[in-house]
């Protein structure tokens, strides 16, 4: 027997028994699984990040096990179970892969990317901007606005066409401070941040990934900041900003 089935076998029969028999398990409902469900995904992307195989395979396992947990409360609902879910991905893959299943001849990943999107619509949805969930965190959700416009079409032909609007919205953002209109202060900063996202997608970058990173690089280096000022008997609101930047410094210097 193909090890992955047996496998896969044996974590159905697993929860068929946490369900019939776990107090905690028999409790939950698609409701209850929800932010669990997110945690675990964003759980993943820091083992991404942070380049641990063995934590990507642990969080992995977990995600796996909230599939197979919401697909037994849909068989138990009458819905849906483990079996229609996998075989309505295996259709659709087929269906969105005519270069793979059919006759089709695509030339390079983008062209797959741009038939994909013809392929939803022809399914019947009515914009390729359906599909983007209202509960994305803005920065990812604007990545994958402007990935789907560009999968239509929509789209800057170079990068120093972006960096340009990138300068004209700061310089409009400049305006407003100065006028100081809150309302348009708020608009045109994120227009900027919105033209930002654009020119990640130009220079090869993942707004969401890099500014994870810079976040993580700031913390290790306040952190040293703040045993710094400790270990000289001092406190970060008692020193100048002059001062503190010795210390910052010196983070910077040993890599953090």
């Amino acid at each position: 027997m193909d090890p992955r089935l047996k496998a896969f076998e044996r974590i159905l029969g697993i929860m068929d028994d946490l369900r019939a028999q776990c107090p905690w398990d028999r409790e939950q409902t698609m409701e209850t699984l929800r932010h669990l469900t997110i945690e675990e995904v964003y759980e993943l992307g820091d083992a991404i990040l942070a380049g641990d195989l063995e934590e990507v395979k642990k969080e992995l396992g977990d995600i796996l096990l909230h599939i197979i947990f919401y697909s037994k409360i849909g068989s138990e609902l009458g819905a849906f179970d483990i079996t229609s879910v996998i075989n309505q991905v295996c259709e659709k893959l087929i269906h969105r892969h005519p270069h793979i299943y059919s006759d089709v001849k695509v030339a390079d990943a983008g062209e797959v990317s741009r038939n994909w999107e013809q392929l939803k619509l022809k399914e019947g949805k009515k914009s390729v901007l359906e599909g983007v969930p209202n509960s994305l965190p803005s920065l990812v959700k604007a990545m994958r606005i402007q990935d789907k416009a560009r999968s239509a079409g929509f789209d800057w032909e170079e990068k120093e066409q972006v960096l340009d609007k990138v300068e004209e919205e700061l310089k409009e953002l400049r305006v407003e401070l100065k006028a100081g209109n809150t309302d348009k202060i708020k608009g045109e900063f994120g227009d900027l941040l919105f033209s930002l996202v654009n020119l990640s997608r130009f220079i090869d970058v993942n707004p969401d990934e890099a500014l994870e990173r810079t976040n993580l690089k700031f913390i290790s280096r306040f952190r040293y900041l703040e045993d710094a000022a400790r270990e000289s008997g001092r406190k970060l609101t008692d020193m100048t900003l002059t001062e503190m930047d010795v210390f910052w410094n010196e983070a910077k210097a040993k890599g953090l």
